[in-house]
């Protein structure tokens, strides 16, 4: 049987942290699906078609990486690609609590889709979209924390330049 996981996200933009996670989880798993997801409690820069396509653009060199998007729970979207693992990375001990939370109750609609946490690359440790944001406001060097086309895809963001 084939291992198929899902690395959901709101990627907004994605970073070099996620690629981290995704790059090593594409050795691992035979396909890996990363999934743009809608976080109702946040308000994102990119739309949900610009968000896959930076993702795409950025992993366009793993032949076992497909994007995609859903508005729904991530089990029932694990279930029609026949997952059988939701891949998440954990940077700190405070992202444990949250993902322990959600894996549970992941486990209750699904007790037979597994979760993979693998730790961040260290030096991305600190790392997040919002952090990335935030930072590219204000036209600081954002190029260690983003692939190019994604600090480029910033930039270009009106309300990003000053």
């Amino acid at each position: 049987m084939a291992s198929v996981a899902v690395c959901p996200g709101s990627f907004d933009p994605i970073t070099n942290g996620h690629l981290d996670i995704i790059q090593r989880g594409a050795k691992i798993f035979d396909k890996v699906y990363v999934v743009t997801l809608s976080n109702s409690s946040k308000a994102p820069l990119f739309s949900v078609e610009e968000r896959k396509e930076l993702i795409s653009e950025v992993t366009k060199h793993l032949p076992n990486v497909e994007v995609d998007s859903y508005n729904g729970l991530l089990v029932e979207y694990a279930r029609g690609i026949k997952a059988n693992a939701i891949l998440r990375g954990l940077r700190a001990v405070s992202d444990f609590e949250y993902e322990m939370q959600i894996t549970s109750m992941n486990r209750v609609l699904d007790d037979q889709l597994e979760t993979f946490f693998m730790m961040t690359n260290s030096q991305y440790s600190f790392l997040s979209s919002s952090i990335v944001k935030e930072v590219a406001k204000y036209n600081a060097d954002i190029s260690d924390l983003v692939p190019p086309a994604v600090e480029a895809a910033l930039r270009a963001k009106s309300k990003w330049n000053r």
